[in-house]
């Protein structure tokens, strides 16, 4: 399995750094059958972090027919009104990349994505049927701004689920989400589960609890699928 994980001005590092080193260490207990780099919309260039952070190198471009994995990270800056980002992707993708500034919220950060190619590119992966795309915390969101996740299961950070909702989504309150080829996880830090998870499915058990013993962390909750009875109201 190749994993392509996104690059974008603002993007949160944890987002990125934790699934790329899960991944990673899952390519390493499984001899190899992980793969994992950078990308970008753009191609090759230096993408800097929200909040004045590190700036990471995407070695390519992102190829949306790819058979794979596609991981999409959210933002990292000011904590703003999710309702402030847009909610429409321009209609030719079109932009160029830029710095970001340590006082941009991360609504404004998420919305910039639509416009550069990145919908374009996203679109194509969601139709492919040997891609799986995954999105942590804010890149749900990017996917539902770009209107690619109508009627679809997914979350999000807590703090957009509603944002999600209305953008036609169907909202999960759950770390992490699998509605077939598009899982998604909800906080930061559940970039770690994500990706323990997607070793899990994609690769075997036995290698996503490797990771986990070599990283000293324990998958969290239950992983929501539209499987089983459905509950009743308590």
């Amino acid at each position: 399995m190749h994993a392509q994980i996104i690059l974008f001005d603002g993007f949160d590092p944890l987002d990125v750094v934790a699934p790329y080193e899960v991944l990673t260490a899952g390519g390493t207990a499984s001899g190899g059958a992980v793969t994992v780099e950078l990308v970008s919309a753009e191609g090759p260039r230096e993408v800097v972090s929200g909040t004045g952070g590190p700036a990471l190198r995407a070695t390519a471009a992102l190829a949306p027919d790819r058979p794979g994995l596609i991981v999409i990270p959210g933002a990292s800056g000011r904590v703003g009104d999710p309702a402030d980002a847009p909610t429409d992707a321009p209609a030719d993708g079109a932009g160029t990349p830029g710095s970001t500034g340590a006082d941009e919220s991360i609504p404004v950060l998420l919305g910039r994505t639509l416009n550069t190619r990145l919908p374009a590119l996203l679109k194509e992966a969601m139709v492919h049927p040997e891609v799986v795309v995954a999105g942590v915390c804010g890149g749900s969101l990017v996917l539902a701004m770009a209107g690619l996740l109508a009627g679809r299961r997914a979350t999000t950070h807590h703090m957009g689920l509603d944002t999600l909702d209305a953008t036609g989504v169907h909202a999960v309150r759950a770390r992490v989400v699998d509605d077939g080829d598009l899982v998604t996880g909800a906080g930061v830090t559940s970039g770690l589960d994500l990706a323990l998870y997607l070793l899990e499915r994609e690769v075997g058990p036995r290698i996503a609890h490797a990771v986990e013993e070599l990283f000293a962390h324990e998958r969290r909750g239950t992983v929501w699928r539209a499987e089983g009875p459905e509950p009743a109201p308590f």
